[in-house]
């Protein structure tokens, strides 16, 4: 354009400096393809600032598909909702196509190509009334943005030792409990009521805050040598153990993830609300305690719950009010991060339902699952499983009847390929971490 002008600048000066009548004839004849070749530039540039229009909305499209992670979303509706929302009819220009297809070479990428019409001014006198511009764009698919929610199961049940090993020995030490129906107790159940009778048989405390008192069960497990793991450890551990898991996949992946910790008994307890710092989340997981009850069949000294202590609609249900809708995890426009619900549970409830105590995940229980689910957040569950006690007078006449569907019955409330099951000994931090990165690989190749 600056050349043009340039020469029609100089030649205006050489026909100035000419005196012959022939001057306005010349100037005329040698203005017509100047003039066409400023128009053409006028038309060429309007093709470019469209062309760089044209190129930002097909970026905008091709990360949208790049980052979409449910497999019920159309891909081609999406990009052409991208598309053509980034890249609305205007006077300098009009979409006219967008398409991707998979690179042959690379699976894990998307070649994108679109066009644009451009109107002409100056080149309409030559037969040409717009420009078709084209521009491309090579998205690489991404792991998506991602918010956990850990919901961990604290009820006394979680209070059984973690090992066969551990079992033994705590039903060993307990064998003096005075109330034939708890001697030999398997779970390290936590009281605060040390004037409580059943605690005669116990050994005494020499030291800690309790220095002085009976044990409960909780402390007896702890003062054995070696001391009893009980699988709320396991679930305290494991809870730590997968902040590192979560800080190493979310460098690899490039990807953003926030962390949530809570757990359940007759409450929702918060024990970290969401954090993007997962060494934040690392040091509350630390924090997780069990149910301490006050004495047996008694929360509170005024409160006689019957040991009703596991409310899992209740969780689910203020669970579910925590979290909001999740987005599509990518970072495009205003689009939220995906969300994730780990639930670590034994799968046995214990609770009041219209007067009658009830023990076993029921199908309304499982219809909160699906209410979760319905929202487009995924469930992971991790069963850790409620061991066999036949020798244990509350597991016959309780638990015994269902606890081999409870595996089922929990798979049932888990998303597709969330699913894991850990037996009495297992790794449960393993498991989880093995759960977090299938939580996280699932969501990638969803796509």
């Amino acid at each position: 354009m600056k050349r043009i002008l340039t020469a029609i600048r100089d030649l205006a000066r050489r026909l100035h400096r000419r005196k012959d009548g022939s001057v306005l004839v010349m100037f005329g004849l040698a203005a017509i393809p100047l003039i066409l070749a400023v128009g053409v530039a006028v038309d060429v540039g309007r093709a470019y600032a469209v062309k760089v229009r044209l190129s930002s909305a097909i970026d905008d499209a091709g990360l949208a598909i790049a980052s979409t992670l449910d497999p019920t979303i159309d891909l081609p509706t999406r990009l052409n909702t991208y598309f053509y929302g980034n890249f609305a009819n205007n006077q300098l220009g009009t979409p006219t196509a967008i398409n991707f297809k998979t690179d042959p070479v690379n699976t894990n990428t998307y070649d994108v190509t679109g066009t644009a019409t451009v109107p002409t001014t100056f080149m309409a006198l030559a037969g040409y009334s717009s420009i078709t511009v084209a521009a491309s764009a090579h998205v690489t698919k991404r792991a998506p943005n991602i918010d956990f929610y850990l919901l961990l199961d604290s009820s006394p049940s979680m209070a059984i030792a973690a090992t066969q090993a551990g079992i033994t020995a705590l039903m060993a030490a307990t064998t003096s409990y005075p109330d034939d129906n708890y001697a030999g107790c398997a779970f390290g159940c936590h009281q605060s009521d040390r004037t409580d009778s059943k605690l005669s048989g116990m050994p005494t405390n020499t030291q800690g805050p309790n220095k002085g008192k009976k044990m409960d069960l909780f402390e007896v497990a702890r003062s054995l040598n070696p001391p009893v793991t009980l699988r709320m450890d396991l679930v305290t551990q494991a809870a730590q153990d997968l902040m590192t898991t979560a800080q190493n996949t979310e460098n690899q992946n490039s990807a953003v993830y926030r962390m949530g910790i809570y757990t359940f008994d007759i409450a929702l307890n918060t024990i970290q609300t969401l954090t993007p710092s997962l060494t934040t989340a690392q040091s509350s997981a630390g924090t997780i305690q069990m149910l301490e009850v006050y004495n047996n069949n008694n929360l509170t000294a005024t409160n006689n719950n019957n040991d009703q202590d596991t409310d899992f609609a209740n969780a689910m249900t203020k669970i579910n009010t925590v979290m909001p809708n999740p987005g599509n995890g990518s970072n495009v426009g205003a689009d939220t991060p995906q969300e994730v619900l780990f639930l670590v549970t034994d799968g046995v409830k214990d609770v009041s339902v219209n007067g009658t105590r009830t023990y076993q995940i029921s199908a309304s229980d499982l219809n909160l699952c699906t209410a979760i689910k319905s929202r487009g957040i995924r469930i992971a569950v991790l069963y850790t499983v409620y061991l066999p006690l036949p020798q244990d007078a509350w597991y016959n006449q309780h638990v015994s009847s269902f606890q081999p569907t409870i595996g089922t019955t929990m798979q049932s409330c888990a998303s597709p390929g969330l699913y894991f099951a850990v037996q009495t000994g297992g790794d449960i931090s393993g498991a989880l971490s093995a759960l977090f990165e299938q939580a996280v690989q699932s969501a990638y190749l969803s796509q």
